[in-house]
């Protein structure tokens, strides 16, 4: 689990401001972000200009951290016009500065350009953001098409390749009903884990979700942020389009049933299919993937929940939604569903 099992110590927003001085000579007005396992703070300059200070968990690597400025470093090389957040050096020219004194000391720290506009977890999407969702996220495959990296291969818990390694948490659910659930689409994936092991495989973003993209709506549909690259990894193509699938499944589903909850995520696929081409076993395996995300943010939730209840609100806050999606995958056949994806393919040739 890595940092996801790290305590820490919070900075606060003083600390932060004397942080953010001392290492870029940025001042200005501090806001906290809600974090998964670090401490971020967004930054108000008295010039206007907007940055993100991420003050990383006590867990979490240099190989792992070099590997997500290193990536943003590299697209905006390979797809300038692409939204991703600029990194930027330390006054004496450090990419990843390490606190050596004071609150956080020890942890690596980094600055972002802050990516203004509306957060789509806050938010309804909007029909015509769909399809450029798809495509933006093709482009950003695109973009990343060759990109190596030492720490790329490194094990990641939300990496839906490494869901077997999270069977031993099945045994801690406490709900008899979603454990039931869970280790039923536990054992389909695994039958399936060995196609998934042969899938192509690249440094993906590995989180394109409604928490990790931002929109500008005052013109026509349009992504103006791709955030939080905490989670990239070199994993298999079809993961992270099934992972962006997922975040547009229906929250309702449980109180207002939908007979396809992937509409909405093939619209996202088509559009993708437009810019950047998957194959048949991509294809056929797709809904398998979704779901088996829908079962990695179950267990690794529910889990962390226990084990952070402090934050559990936070942690919990699209697990409950999830029932009722993986009770949707267990109704059907896994062939029928793979046929689904196939015939789909061929309709958006």
């Amino acid at each position: 689990m890595g940092s996801l099992s790290t305590p820490f110590t919070s900075v606060t927003a003083d600390e932060a401001a004397a942080i953010a001085r001392d290492l870029y000579g940025v001042t200005g007005d501090f806001r906290r972000f809600a974090s998964e396992q670090d401490d971020t703070f967004r930054i108000l300059s008295p010039d206007g200009a907007g940055y993100v200070l991420k003050i990383a968990n006590p867990g979490e690597r240099a190989d792992e951290l070099d590997l997500q400025v290193r990536t943003l470093r590299h697209i905006a090389a390979a797809d300038p016009a692409l939204p991703v957040p600029r990194v930027f050096d330390t006054r004496d020219g450090q990419l990843l500065p390490v606190i050596a004194a004071g609150p956080g000391a020890g942890r690596f720290v980094r600055l972002y350009s802050f990516l203004d506009g509306t957060v789509l977890d806050t938010t309804a999407t909007l029909p015509d953001e769909l399809p450029e969702i798809g495509t933006t996220l093709a482009r950003l495959r695109l973009a990343l098409a060759g990109f190596e990296h030492r720490g790329a291969d490194r094990v990641l818990a939300w990496d839906i390749r490494r869901l077997p390694g999270l069977a031993g948490l099945l045994a801690d659910v406490e709900d008899p009903a979603h454990r039931r659930r869970l280790e039923a689409a536990f054992d389909r994936f695994s039958d399936l884990f060995p196609r998934i092991e042969a899938l192509p495989r690249q440094v993906l973003h590995n989180d394109f979700s409604r928490s990790n993209l931002v929109v500008d709506r005052t013109g026509p549909a349009r992504l103006s942020g791709i955030i939080d690259f905490g989670d990239v990894v070199k994993t298999a193509i079809a993961i992270d389009v099934s992972t962006a699938m997922l975040n547009w499944l229906p929250r309702d589903q449980a109180t207002n049933p939908r007979d396809d909850i992937l509409d909405d995520g093939k619209r996202i696929l088509a559009a993708y299919l437009r810019t950047a081409s998957l194959g048949d076993d991509e294809m056929a395996l797709l809904p398998h993937l979704v779901m088996g995300r829908a079962v990695t943010r179950g267990l690794i939730s529910l889990w962390r929940a226990r084990t952070f209840p402090d934050n559990r609100t936070y942690i919990l806050r699209n697990t409950e939604q999830g029932w009722a999606q993986l009770d949707w995958f267990l109704a059907r056949s896994a062939d029928a569903l793979s046929e689904d994806f196939l015939t789909f393919k061929e309709t958006t040739r």
